[in-house]
C-alpha cells in the first residue's frame, strides 16, 4: 500500500505537470465542494458483470484527488451516488433525481450501453454533463451531434476492428488457414452493446478478407436457455467464436457448450462479462485458459516506462487499493476504466473549466473537455485523449482511444495484440488440454 509520503509525492508530480494548477486568480474562487453524480449498477446482474469494479475504480480516483486537496488542490469532490439496479428505467429516474433533487450538473459512470443511449439523449436535452466511463456502444454518439456527453473510453466499432485484425494477422501462421477460409461465428446479447459490437465484428472481418461468417445470432441477456444457439454453433462448425455478453449469459453459454460438446479453435470475448476473469475462474477454473478478450487494457499490464511520468505511480495506487478493498487476485479492466475516466475529469477537465471558463457549470465543463489534448501514453490505459467536436459524426467521443486483445493464461493475463506492445505470443489454437479444443 502507498504511504502518505507517496501520495503527497504523486500530488506534487501532478502539480508540476499542469501549469493550470498555479494560476494566481484561483485564490479568489470559492472553495465549495464540487458535487458530482456517480451512477452505476450497484445491484442486479450488471453489478457482478463489471459495474462494481468500475464504481470502485471511480471512487479510488475521487479519494486520491481529495487526499491531496481536491480539484486544483482546493476543491474537494463530493460524490452523490446512485444505483441503476441494472434497469434502464431506474437509471433514467436516478439521473433525473440527481439533477432535480441533488442539483448536480455532472453525472459520471454508466456501465450499460442500454442505459447510456437514453441517458445521453436526456442529459443532452437538459444541457447537463454525462461523463461516460464504461458503456461502449458506438450508437450512443454516432450521428447524434452531442454537445454535453463525453466518453474517453473506446467504442464498440473498435472492438470489431481489434478482434478482426488479430485474427487476420494470425490465421495463416497460427491456425494454418488463409483469412478467407477462416470460419467465424458472431454471437451476442441483443442490446445496444452486443448489437453494436456484433455489427463491427462482421464489418471488420469482411474488410480483412474474413468472409465466412457461418453464424450471426443475438439473444436476450436474460435468457434462461442457450441450448438452441449451442446446437446451431455445433452445426456451423466455426473455427472461431466472437462473443459479446454479460457474466450471467456467458456463464450459461459456456456451461451448456461444454455439456453439448461444442468445440472451436478460439473464443474471443468482447469485454463486459469476459473481463470478469476472477468470476469466470471461480466458475470454470482452467477451462477458460487461453480464451481471448478485447477491451481497454487493464493498466497494470502496461509497461509504466511507456507512459507519461506519474502514470506508473497512479496504476500502483489503483491496483493496491482495489485488491485491499476486494481481496481480488486480479484487477479487471473495468477498474481501470472507472479510475481512468474519473481521473481524467478531475485532474484534466475540471481544472481547465475552473481556471479558464470560471466554474464547473455544464458550459464550462463542455468547453474544457473540448480543450483537452493528451498525447498517447498520457493516461493509465495508454491512449491519449482528444474529443471529437460538435458537427462531427462521433461528437463527444475520444478519437484517440484504443483497445487491446488479451489472452488468459495460467500465470495471469497477457496482451497479445497489437503486436508492437504485446507481452506474450498468442496461443492459437486452443491446446488439447482445453475441454473446448478441436480434437
Amino acid at each position: 500500500m502507498q504511504t502518505r509520503r507517496s501520495v503527497l509525492k504523486l500530488a506534487t508530480a501532478g502539480v508540476a505537470a499542469s501549469p493550470l494548477l498555479s494560476v494566481p486568480s484561483l485564490v479568489r474562487a470559492q472553495e465549495k465542494p464540487i458535487r458530482i453524480g456517480v451512477l452505476y449498477d450497484l445491484s442486479g446482474p450488471f453489478a457482478a458483470a463489471g459495474s462494481l469494479p468500475c464504481a470502485i475504480g471511480a471512487q479510488i480516483a475521487i479519494d486520491l484527488a481529495n487526499e491531496h486537496g481536491g480539484v486544483l488542490g482546493k476543491y474537494k469532490v463530493e460524490p452523490v451516488k446512485a444505483d441503476s439496479q441494472s434497469k434502464a428505467d431506474v437509471a433514467i429516474n436516478e439521473a433525473e433525481r440527481l439533477i432535480d433533487q441533488e442539483n448536480v450538473d455532472i453525472i459520471l459512470g454508466i456501465y450499460s450501453s442500454a442505459h447510456a443511449v437514453p441517458l445521453a439523449a436526456k442529459l443532452e436535452a437538459r444541457k447537463k454533463i454525462l461523463w461516460i466511463t464504461t458503456a461502449i456502444a458506438s450508437s450512443v454518439f454516432k450521428g447524434k451531434d452531442l454537445h454535453y456527453v463525453f466518453r474517453a473510453q473506446i467504442h464498440s466499432d473498435q472492438y470489431g476492428e481489434a478482434g478482426a485484425s488479430f485474427l487476420a494477422e494470425h490465421a495463416k501462421a497460427k491456425l494454418g488457414v488463409d483469412p478467407k477460409d477462416l470460419k467465424v461465428a458472431v454471437i451476442y446479447e441483443d442490446g445496444p452493446y452486443g448489437t453494436g459490437v456484433a455489427e463491427a465484428d462482421v464489418a471488420q472481418c469482411k474488410a480483412r478478407g474474413i468472409d465466412q461468417i457461418v453464424l450471426r445470432e443475438g439473444y436476450s441477456a436474460s435468457t434462461p436457455d442457450l441450448s438452441s444457439l449451442v446446437t446451431k454453433l455445433r452445426r456451423a462448425r466455426a473455427d472461431v467464436i466472437l462473443h459479446t455478453g454479460y457474466n450471467p449469459d456467458i456463464t450459461l453459454f459456456l456451461r451448456q457448450s461444454r455439456e453439448a460438446g461444442l468445440r472451436f479453435k478460439m473464443l474471443i470475448g468482447n469485454g463486459a462479462g469476459y473481463s470478469q476473469i476472477d468470476k469466470l475462474r471461480d466458475t470454470f477454473g482452467a477451462d477458460i485458459d487461453n480464451f481471448c478478450n478485447v477491451d481497454p487494457v487493464p493498466a497494470q499490464l502496461l509497461d509504466p516506462k511507456s507512459l507519461a511520468p506519474a502514470m506508473g505511480d497512479l496504476i500502483k495506487i489503483m491496483v493496491d487499493r482495489y485488491k485491499a478493498q476486494t481481496g481480488a487476485k486480479e484487477v479487471p479492466p473495468h477498474t481501470s476504466m472507472g479510475f481512468n475516466q474519473t481521473w481524467l475529469l478531475l485532474e484534466k477537465v475540471l481544472p481547465i473549466a475552473i481556471s479558464k471558463y470560471g466554474g464547473t457549470d455544464p458550459e464550462a465543463v463542455r468547453k474544457a473537455a473540448l480543450d483537452v489534448d493528451i498525447a498517447p501514453g498520457g493516461t493509465i490505459q495508454g491512449y491519449g485523449v482528444k474529443f471529437f467536436p460538435p458537427g462531427t459524426p462521433m461528437s463527444g467521443q475520444n478519437e484517440r482511444s484504443t483497445p487491446v486483445v488479451m489472452q488468459y493464461v495460467k500465470d495471469g493475463t497477457k496482451v497479445v495484440w497489437p503486436t508492437p506492445i504485446r507481452t506474450a505470443d498468442p496461443v492459437l489454437p486452443l491446446p488439447a488440454s482445453s475441454p473446448y479444443a478441436v480434437t
